[in-house]
């Protein structure tokens, strides 16, 4: 099955059976990956695909599946997601790439070979000129392809392997940008340096479903975010960030993302709560976007509703500050 999508001007071919070529007749640059978050490290191999296929005249494409294949692999050690596959569209989309090929990652995926994928997808689907990956790059069942069987069959089948350094961190740490770099950060709640590796705020996606409306009662209203399971979230704490509505409007919001430790001993999981800052009304229903931008404290029990009360005040004063919200 074959669609198009697009966001502003540009326009990406969205793939997702291999037998359908996005440009029959035409060669590409490609790289493949998971692009889970779409951070500083896939940028720069996206945009060198770019780079490459437009000095040579030829199309670029991303090749990525419709899920993590961790998820298959090792499903008890399958990552966190930063990004949905609805997210991760949307981010390609924004990149200038040509096309995104998103294959079914299922069982069959799992134990293909790799001359299998690079047959099928790399030469029949899209008739690969130039394969731009990360230098320990591996694909195909139990990671038996890398860069040397790609520079090795390429010469069969006419194509040549441009392997690209990991981007480093920017914050001294001798370690590439990585998504599991960015997870780490998120543990730790420094929303601000995955923000830096992301090149943009964290987001997280979700419904806004009825709560306890005890935010309504201390005065600080809240949309109180359901998150699926998959998906990565900071640590326990209290940040500022920005929700958006499905309309496109942005409000500034106090987000909480704990327990609730003053009112319950034991809660089971995280609640992510977002005060939106100067608006009134309901948003039961709706699909929300919270944005991460800074860390303001750590999650804590509270002697009673006026103690927390205040520091809620407290919380929403330094987000606007620290949001620009005058």
């Amino acid at each position: 099955m074959s669609v198009v999508a697009a966001v502003a001007s540009t326009t990406v071919h969205v793939v997702t059976d291999a037998s359908e070529p996005p440009f029959p007749g035409e060669r590409a640059v490609i790289t493949i990956g998971v692009y889970d978050g779409l951070h500083l490290g896939h940028q720069a191999v996206i945009g060198e695909v770019i780079r490459r296929a437009t000095a040579t005249g030829h199309r670029s494409a991303v090749v990525t599946f419709d899920r993590h294949p961790a998820e298959v692999v090792r499903p008890e050690s399958a990552p966190e997601l930063l990004t949905d596959h609805e997210q991760r569209l949307e981010l390609l989309e924004t990149t200038g790439i040509d096309a995104a090929v998103v294959l079914p990652f299922d069982e069959a995926q799992s134990n293909e070979s790799a001359m299998s994928f690079i047959e099928r997808v790399l030469v029949g689907c899209l008739s690969t000129k130039l394969i731009v990956v990360g230098d320990d790059f591996h694909f195909g069942r139990n990671r038996e392809g890398n860069v040397g069987l790609l520079r090795e069959v390429g010469t069969t089948f006419g194509f040549e392997v441009a392997p690209i350094v990991l981007v480093p961190r920017a914050d001294g740490v001798d370690e590439p940008v990585s998504s599991t770099a960015i997870r780490r950060a998120l543990a730790g709640g420094n929303v601000e340096m995955a923000a830096v590796m992301l090149t943009r705020p964290f987001e997280a996606r979700g419904t806004v479903v009825r709560g306890d409306q005890r935010g309504r009662l201390l005065g600080f209203p809240t949309a109180n975010v359901e998150v699926p399971n998959r998906v990565c979230l900071p640590a326990d704490g209290v940040y500022a960030g920005w929700y958006e509505r499905p309309d496109g409007i942005v409000y500034p919001c106090a987000i909480n993302l704990g327990r609730r430790p003053t009112f319950y001993e034991h809660a089971d999981s995280s609640l992510l709560e977002a005060h939106l800052i100067g608006f009134t009304g309901e948003l039961y229903g709706e699909q929300a976007k919270v944005r991460f931008t800074n860390f303001l404290r750590s999650e804590r029990k509270f002697e009673g509703v006026e103690a927390l009360a205040q520091q809620l005040r407290t919380d929403v004063d330094h987000a606007e500050k620290l949001l620009g919200v005058t």
